[in-house]
């Protein structure tokens, strides 16, 4: 520090200003716990060991700051948010010290940047000093030493972007972004990254963690984006975050269409596919979801869908698939048809990732719903016809805190089995919503407080109870579906990241409901029957050591006997490239790392396995091999009994698949 080459002058500088010997106590004034570099808008915190006095005694502390200009100015008024003034003045009279010392907090908003000295000495408050001249009689002074600390301010300089690249920043941050850490980028599954925050970390630094990504569960994006568009991510995410335009009824309705009305539809299959046995996959970049035949594992179709699928949920009777992009595209497709295709499509918002249909006995299929995750809203329409019915606003308080929240997005949404609802998860504020669809006009929903930054989850292999993750409160909340109440909040690992999580019967705690990690490798077990396990339900009863952090999904069967847990967001190759299976009657035997990865043959690429699914027999399970657009993707077969390699889907069409599910196990939330 410079300040360093300088102190004797200063030193003195201050002591002719004030006029004070130094004289020793019975311990030092002494700057502690300074952070040696802020800026300028920070509130730059110091705390002063203060020496204590004999008994009774008082002093004066006088704290006085030397700018970059070369100016001195003394603090005054409360150390917590004292003010500056180059009047000669104590910052606290009668002052009778403590051990603890005290803590300036000093606000920066108005300073300049450069380099700073705090100096702080006790004076005895019969000195003589009239605050307008020193004083009369050195001699006549008690002091102490002379404490010094430098800090250095820096501005925060914003780093430039042309329009092109700040509209190709933007497109960037909402494809890959923007879903961990929101459109205002105030964080959620992943940390906020404001402004007020980024410019402190730099383009440089900002680039390298989008590149190489992080042990906690943010992917490398090195093998997505290009040097030069990572390096305009990380100037971008500097910028002030814009605000996307709402999107309300009179917006919905105007991309509202009924390509094939229900009167026009076969009233039988015209297909000889066995479609319980089908899966619908999502492929990622291209806008499209591919169906593919499980028995024969040939492709039946692609068809248009919205940006990045984020899932695919099937009707009660199994007839109709109903996808939704990130991009808040809803496309109803009808599986009967030879091809199936869409028969209905809207758009909710400019951003979602849920979509349901309603289950309950009578309800059947009667409603749709999307969650959106801007605007945060969630919409319910007419189950074959997509016609939007009810818009409701998620936005409000955050549980426990009280405090307003402009984002608070509309996470997982299930269909309760036991009432007719609709079970909603907003994110943000960490409430959990009962919708009841019986009656649209006479609208009722029950709200549950849990914890922030609610996200994915499923039900339980009673489907009375879900379990849903709180993913940066490392929680997993469970709602008993059938009381309409919260049931239980959990501590598990680091960031949850469920899917739908998975089931079955543990040979010592019975029912039980997994999760995985984002942020660790555990896996953690919940006990999830209180009627015959009470001693274990409602609390993590093992948990597993997995092979790695970067979960996102975990899967089993009530066929199988083994437990099959991805790693994809692991920035390690060996990692994401695996996957690791246990016997679940043997957990203690640890698991199997499979090279899925390597089993595809598969030139180049990040190779990322994901999203287990099994086939609906439970005598397969299907592995995702995600590249980017311009390679080669994949997806894996392996046998379940054998856990050897079965089969490897390669075709043209199939680019960058991510999720894939099941017909008959998504239909009936088996998992």
């Amino acid at each position: 520090m410079k300040y360093l080459s300088m102190g004797c002058l200063k030193t003195l500088t201050l002591l002719v200003i004030l006029g004070l010997p130094i004289m020793g106590l019975s311990g030092d004034l002494i700057f502690k716990d300074v952070q040696e570099k802020s800026f300028v808008g920070d509130s730059v915190t110091v705390t002063l060991e203060t020496p204590v006095l004999s008994a009774g005694e008082k002093v004066e502390l006088w704290v006085a700051v030397l700018l970059p200009t070369g100016q001195f100015q003394f603090l005054t008024g409360s150390p917590l948010n004292p003010t500056f003034s180059t009047r000669l003045q104590p910052l606290m009279k009668n002052f009778s010290p403590k051990k603890e010392g005290i803590t300036l907090q000093i606000a920066t908003d108005e300073l300049p940047s450069g380099e700073y000295v705090i100096y702080a000495l006790y004076v005895n408050p019969d000195h003589g000093i009239d605050h307008n001249a020193p004083p009369r009689s050195l001699l006549e002074h008690k002091g102490s030493n002379l404490a010094e600390a430098g800090i250095t301010l820096e501005k925060l300089t914003v780093p430039p972007l042309t329009k092109a690249e700040f509209e190709q920043g933007q497109q960037i941050y909402f494809e890959r972004c923007a879903g961990c850490h929101g459109v205002l980028r105030k964080g959620a599954t992943g940390k906020a990254i404001t402004p007020d925050i980024t410019l402190k970390i730099g383009t440089e630094e900002l680039a390298w963690v989008i590149a190489k990504g992080t042990a906690a569960g943010m992917q490398n994006f090195d093998a997505d984006l290009t040097e030069e568009e990572i390096d305009i991510v990380a100037r971008y995410i500097q910028h002030e975050p814009p605000i996307p335009p709402e999107f309300g009824m009179d917006e919905i309705k105007a991309t509202w269409k009924v390509i094939v009305p229900p009167n026009k539809r076969p009233t039988k299959k015209e297909n000889n596919y066995d479609i319980e046995n089908i899966f619908s996959v999502t492929l990622r970049d291209i806008n499209k979801i591919a169906l593919i035949d499980g028995d024969t594992k040939e492709i039946i179709t692609t068809i248009d869908a919205g940006y990045a699928t984020h899932i695919s949920r099937f009707s009660a009777s199994g007839r109709y698939l109903y996808t939704i992009g990130r991009d808040a595209q809803t496309n109803l497709i009808d599986l009967w048809m030879d091809p199936p295709q869409t028969v209905a499509e809207i758009k909710t918002g400019l951003e979602a990732r849920s979509v349901e249909t309603s289950k309950y006995k009578g309800w059947e299929d009667k409603y749709a719903i999307v969650g959106d995750y801007w605007p945060p809203q969630y919409v319910i329409m007419k189950g074959d016809t997509l016609e939007p019915l009810k818009l409701v606003s998620t936005r409000g308080v955050t549980v426990h805190t009280e405090k307003y929240h402009p984002e608070p997005r509309v996470a997982t949404i299930v269909a309760s089995h036991q009432r007719p609802e609709f079970i909603v998860n907003v994110k943000e504020t960490g409430y959990v919503l009962l919708v009841n669809y019986e009656d649209l006009t006479n609208f009722k929903v029950t709200t549950i407080e849990t914890a922030p930054f609610l996200h994915d989850g499923g039900w339980d292999a009673s489907h009375r109870y879900f379990l849903t993750a709180a993913n940066n409160a490392n929680k997993i909340v469970v709602i008993d579906a059938e009381e309409g109440k919260l049931e239980k909040i959990i501590e598990v690992g680091t960031k949850p990241h469920p899917g739908r999580g998975t089931n079955f019967v543990h040979p010592k705690y019975g029912p039980v409901w997994l999760t995985s990690h984002l942020g660790d490798a555990t896996i953690s077990l919940i006990g999830t029957d209180p009627e015959n396990h009470p001693e274990s339900a409602w609390k993590v009863v093992e948990t597993l050591e997995g092979k790695a952090s970067g979960s996102l999904f975990i899967k089993t069967h009530p066929n199988s006997k083994n437990l099959y847990v991805d790693t994809p967001l692991n920035p390690s190759t060996e990692e994401r490239q695996s996957v690791a299976v246990f016997d679940i009657d043997n957990l203690d035997k640890g698991y199997e790392v499979l090279p899925i990865a390597q089993w595809a043959d598969l030139d180049e690429g990040a190779k990322r396995v994901v999203h287990p699914e099994f086939n609906k027999d439970g005598d397969e399970v299907w592995f995702s091999i995600w590249n980017n657009k311009a390679q080669v993707s994949a997806i894996v077969i392996v046998d379940d009994k054998t856990r050897e390699l079965k089969h490897v889907i390669k075709d043209k069409r199939l680019i960058t698949p991510t999720g894939k599910f099941n017909v008959y196990n998504t239909t009936h939330d088996i998992y």
